[in-house]
């Protein structure tokens, strides 16, 4: 077999890297900081945009809502994050970092986000585009639950 031919056994091989690359991510970001990758995205996000409603916490980190609550809650019972109803709509909860929570950030390894969309980001619009639709293919051939893709790979 020629080294160039594309076999699905190659490109199972290189799905393995993906997805090694991203847990071996997400296992330093835990031993160096002490808490989980989808936690310290969070955390960067809340740190970013001070005053930061959950909804709008769940928008950036491209999660479903109550996976966001869930991630406040353990960043709250943590002391990293502090919630207030400051804002105009009393129902509304703003999200803040605490010492704590900065500190974090400033020893926590980056990227934040993970090295998976870090590295989507830096892929070239056209090239991103095909692999949308590449991948919209073995989903297809999948046929997953598609409340999967709320999911934070940190989580996974």
């Amino acid at each position: 077999m020629p080294a160039d031919e594309v076999t699905p056994a190659k490109v199972l091989r290189r799905f393995r890297l993906v997805f090694n690359a991203v847990k071996t991510h997400f296992q330093q970001v835990e031993r160096e900081a002490g808490i989980g990758g989808a936690q310290l995205w969070a955390l960067s996000e809340i740190g970013a945009q001070p005053d930061l409603g959950v909804g709008s916490l769940a928008k950036a980190l491209d999660i479903h809502q109550t996976t966001a609550s869930n991630l406040v809650k353990s960043l709250v019972a943590l002391d990293l994050v502090v919630t207030s109803r400051d804002g105009p709509d009393k129902r509304a909860v703003q999200l803040r970092l605490t010492t704590a929570g900065e500190r974090m950030l400033r020893k926590a390894p980056g990227p934040f986000a993970g090295v998976l969309p870090e590295a989507l980001a830096r892929i070239d619009p056209e090239a991103l585009l095909r692999l949308d639709q590449d991948l919209a293919l073995l989903i297809a051939h999948l046929q997953p639950d598609e409340r999967a893709a709320g999911i934070p790979l940190a989580h996974m």
